[in-house]
């Protein structure tokens, strides 16, 4: 993160009167984004003593594994490219280009967003976005009620709330947690609305029947330097945290009126059902009640995710809103030739260098990666750091990355598969239930069989992580970056014509091993010939004045 940091600071791509600052949670147990938000703020006391209290920080959760968009698992989610300018736009440009108005109708404190979200809104010419009442204050969109349900939702006070306008402050008297349905309904959090149409912010698929009906979710929140301060004092009176505690839903859930100790009991939601959750959960809910919760309610406002493969595939390559808005490009900072085959602009070619004679597939990404001639490329597929030279077919929905790394000093490469439905995140206690995995569609026991590999303890790597997709050793370690492609395309061959490769003799990786071993520096150098090559290119093409 730093050495990608201090790149785009020496190539004047960000702000640079701004004091940026990695900060990596503590080793140990996992502790969330709301673990990560207080451990942060300590690592601001330790840096800026007193000073931290004049400070206006903007926080953006940057780590995880990003097991449904595994492209950003290695480099990380903030830096996801974006289809548009030269050199193009990461997440992080535009975080800071959307929020460019906030410092200054701030007051000190800290403003906590993600880095796989985007929040577009439109305000009258005299309405501001102000962060400077105590307490939390926390942007809201409307969405129709199914959004809901993955989302944390306000239940607003109906009588400082008009509904009208482009912008208003109003207080919450209960937030709910991804709640169902008929939570949202018996807490209030549904609103009956004429124009509910226009907000709704799933946008394309809306069902005509719900137009009337929206519910307010949660985007960004910010909280004022004292709040952080109380924060802060929790934190070093719990000492080491050893549980995952949400920013969203543990932090806003103590808050407002309608608050109830119940939802610090609901551990559903967690990773592990945790007694010591609950015990954090209750502190930071008597810490908390009674703090003001302020809402800014955006009427005129879209909230879009890129956190799946299947919600960036749709946005940079079908006529999606979010794709009109921030006029994302079929071809961003790329060499296509003419004569490669595409569809008709519903592709997302994104500082890649495709060569003549190649196909692309409608609704596919290509980023970071050099296509060669001979290969076609089906639809809706990801290929992400790749680098495809010989005859090749990509199938429809691949999702095809790959990462350098570096054991004992030798840089290698590996390159993972699979389709961009499966689902990285499922994991069994049992070997004996392997089976119930699915790789391309098929059950990875018999992809094992095809492949030559036994199915054992040892196929999966990690002490407490489930077997699952994310952990089996599966994936050859190569010596060069095109032919740990062709290694990992054989596999999928294999799979969907149910015809033998075996693996005999190579080293094996599982992702999350990749992802232990990966050499950052040489992958940035990889993306940095990329662009290079095509800046010359670029420089030859143009005429000579």
């Amino acid at each position: 993160y730093r050495r990608q940091l201090a790149e785009k600071l020496s190539r004047k791509e960000l702000p640079l009167g701004v004091r940026y600052h990695v900060f990596a949670d503590p080793p140990g147990p996992k502790i969330g984004n709301g673990g990560s938000t207080l451990h942060v703020l300590q690592c601001l006391e330790d840096l800026y003593g007193d000073k931290w209290a004049s400070l206006t920080v903007l926080l953006i959760h940057s780590g995880g594994y990003s097991q449904r968009l595994p492209n950003a698992s290695a480099l990380g989610k903030i830096f996801t490219a974006l289809p548009f300018g030269d050199p193009v736009y990461q997440m992080l440009e535009l975080k800071l280009a959307m929020y460019i108005d906030f410092p200054s109708h701030m007051k000190p404190g800290i403003l906590v967003t993600c880095s796989d979200d985007i929040e577009l809104y439109s305000t009258g010419a005299t309405e501001t976005v102000t962060f400077d009442k105590p307490g939390f204050t926390a942007l809201a969109h409307p969405s129709d009620v199914t959004t809901g349900t993955t989302h944390g939702v306000f239940v607003l006070d109906p009588s400082s709330f008009s509904g009208k306008g482009g912008l208003e402050y109003t207080s919450c008297r209960h937030f709910l947690h991804k709640p169902d349905v008929e939570t949202m309904r018996r807490c209030g959090a549904v609103c009956v609305r004429g124009n509910c149409s226009q907000l709704s912010s799933s946008g394309d698929h809306r069902d005509p029947e719900m137009d009337s009906e929206c519910v307010y979710t949660d985007s960004i929140f910010y909280m004022d330097h004292s709040t952080a301060k109380q924060l802060l004092t929790f934190y070093k009176q719990v000492g080491t945290l050893c549980c995952e505690i949400d920013a969203y839903g543990d932090f806003l859930q103590a808050l407002g009126p309608g608050a109830a100790e119940d939802d610090t009991k609901n551990t559903s939601d967690a990773a592990k059902e945790e007694s010591r959750l609950a015990e954090v959960r209750q502190k930071l809910y008597s810490l908390l009640k009674g703090t003001m919760f302020n809402v800014i309610v955006l009427h005129n406002s879209k909230f879009y995710h890129l956190g799946t493969t299947q919600e960036y595939l749709f946005h940079f390559t079908s006529d999606s809103k979010l794709k009109f808005e921030l006029d994302l490009r079929s071809v961003a900072s790329s060499i296509f030739p003419d004569k490669a085959e595409s569809s008709d602009g519903s592709t997302s070619i994104v500082q890649s260098i495709l060569e003549p004679g190649c196909s692309i597939g409608p609704g596919s990404v290509i980023e970071y990666s050099r296509i060669g001639p001979a290969v076609s490329v089906g639809k809706n597929s990801i290929i992400s750091g790749s680098h495809i030279d010989l005859e090749a077919d990509v199938p429809s929905n691949c999702f095809l990355s790959s990462l350098s790394i570096k054991i004992n000093d030798q840089v290698k490469y590996v390159s993972m598969v699979f389709s961009v439905e499966d689902d990285l995140k499922k994991s069994v206690k049992l070997l004996s239930d392997i089976h119930s995995l699915q790789f391309f569609g098929i059950s990875l026991l018999e992809c094992l069989d095809l492949w030559g590999v036994k199915a054992s303890d040892q196929l999966f790597s990690g002490e407490n992580t489930g077997l699952g997709l994310w952990t089996a050793r599966v994936f050859p370690v190569c010596s060069t970056l095109s032919e740990s492609v062709r290694m990992s395309l054989k596999m999928l061959n294999s799979v969907q014509h149910m015809s033998a490769f075996k693996l005999n003799g190579f080293k094996l990786l599982s992702i999350e091993e990749m992802l232990t071993y990966k050499d950052v520096e040489d992958m940035l150098n990889f993306r940095q010939q990329i662009y290079d090559e095509i800046h010359l290119q670029r420089q030859k093409e143009k005429p000579d004045l």
